[in-house]
């Protein structure tokens, strides 16, 4: 008998703040990152980008996580049709609250931050309302400080502490789970000694990879293929150290290894220091960069053991910790089908989580889903009304049929500026189908249609 989970934001509001029926206010300030590794000296950064614009619209995604008991933050007000269009699906319409101004450059917390209209209507809402942000920094627990709110999660220093890579790969020594070979380097020393053992991989021809501890997205990632260029690097940061007088580091060096399959899978640690496992999915990759997830993911009963073992084995450790919260993890198959079930923990929301509430509303049972972006490049704002008379019926118009929902509509617009010529933006959709075969053919489909609809959106 198949045993009907109660909804997954449910069991994450009862695991956070126990029986009281306590309304949640979702925050989605994405790459969270950013600011637990802003003191960090990792691999250098590029301060602002285009791209920013995009990440911090993403905020979008707690619309469709959210209950409708709940609260949404986001930086400004959705695509009016683009709401109609969840409600004519079902979907259940969240309070929503914007920020009384935005920067593109900024999160949708530090926005709030600068809010005073806003400020007033949460700090109404305290003694009701308990805070969810994506991940905890030291924006969310100011923005908490300062309206009343119970904070639903970790201290900021707690969440720091253990998403850190270096973290990841102590814990999983500490559990004796399988990994890469690697060294953890927070001194020049300790890079030092790192670099000399990693010239014997290169030397075998096996690649290495430099990770930034915070990084996030592809970003703070440098793959290594050759000892010329592993010193260069080695070089470079030793003259900043030299420079700064500061020897700290926040990197990881590791071996790069074969794989056939990256997989994501999440779990939550309750208040009380249980662990209760959520999902695996397939995660689709390229170049270190996330751009979905693929479920059911392929795994076989003894591969998907590991991963439930190692959950409840992290999930254990982190509680010890102090940590209380949504973890994904990142893990990989290998060719002969061995796993690595911790290539990196992040103890926050993940791309993933925002994808639960649609798997529960509208994957019937043995079907495939897939969560992924389309990028278009723009020159103007496109609606999206525009959006769905391209798609047509390949847009999904009720449960139980194939097609596909416009997940996050933000991220289309939000790098559009008057007069500043073509600007790239994503379209995050969640695809349904019967089988796979099924399903990537709705891909290619769609991939046509919005490509088309981005080129009229051009003058």
């Amino acid at each position: 008998m198949t045993t009907v989970r109660e909804p997954f934001v449910r069991r994450l509001r009862t695991a956070l703040l126990g029986a009281e029926p306590t309304s949640l206010l979702f925050v989605g300030n994405f790459e969270v990152e950013q600011r637990w590794g802003s003191d960090e000296p990792g691999l250098p950064r590029v301060a602002l980008t285009a791209g920013d614009a995009v990440v911090n619209r993403m905020d979008e995604f707690t619309l469709l996580l959210a209950g409708p008991d709940d609260y949404v933050l986001l930086k400004d007000e959705p695509d009016a049709d683009h709401l109609a269009y969840l409600e004519s699906l079902g979907a259940a319409r969240p309070h929503l609250l914007t920020t009384d101004q935005q920067d593109p450059h900024r999160t949708v917390t530090q926005d709030a931050l600068l809010s005073p209209a806003l400020l007033a209507r949460l700090t109404g809402l305290a003694g009701k309302v308990a805070l969810f942000p994506h991940g905890v920094s030291v924006d969310e627990e100011e923005l908490a400080a300062r309206t009343g709110l119970t904070l639903a999660g970790s201290p900021a220093a707690t969440c720091k502490a253990v998403n850190g890579k270096i973290y990841s790969r102590r814990i999983a020594t500490e559990l004796g789970l399988r990994q890469s070979t690697g060294w953890t380097c927070e001194s020049m020393a300790e890079l030092d000694a790192a670099v000399e053992q990693a010239h014997g991989l290169l030397r075998a021809g096996c690649p290495v990879v430099l990770k930034d501890s915070y990084g996030v997205s592809g970003k703070g990632l440098l793959l290594v293929r050759d000892a010329a260029r592993l010193d260069q690097i080695h070089r470079k940061l030793r003259r900043r150290a030299e420079r700064s007088g500061d020897n700290r580091l926040a990197l990881v060096l590791e071996e790069w290894v074969a794989k056939t399959t990256d997989l994501n899978y999440q779990f939550t640690v309750g208040r009380d220091g249980s662990v209760q496992f959520d999902f695996v999915k397939e995660a689709v990759t390229e170049n270190g960069v996330h751009k979905g997830h693929r479920m059911p993911a392929r795994l076989n009963e003894s591969q998907l053991a590991v991963v439930t073992e190692s959950a409840t084995a992290l999930g254990r450790r982190l509680a010890a910790d102090g940590y209380h919260g949504v973890v994904g993890v990142d893990a990989m198959v290998d060719p002969e089908g061995g796993l690595y079930p911790v290539v990196e923990i992040n103890a926050r929301n993940n791309m993933s989580t925002y994808q639960v509430g649609l798997q529960e509303r509208y994957v019937p049972p043995g079907w495939c889903a897939l969560a992924r972006q389309y990028p278009v490049r723009l020159t103007r704002p496109l609606p999206f009304a525009a959006v769905r008379d391209a798609l047509g019926p390949w847009l999904l118009r009720a449960a139980g049929d194939a097609g596909m929902v416009v997940q996050n509509f933000s991220t289309v617009n939000a790098a559009v500026r008057e007069g500043a010529g073509p600007a790239d933006g994503r379209l995050y959709g969640f695809l349904i189908a019967p089988t796979t075969d099924e399903l990537m053919a709705m891909d290619g489909e769609i991939a046509g249609r919005l490509a088309a609809a981005a080129e009229g959106a051009r003058p």
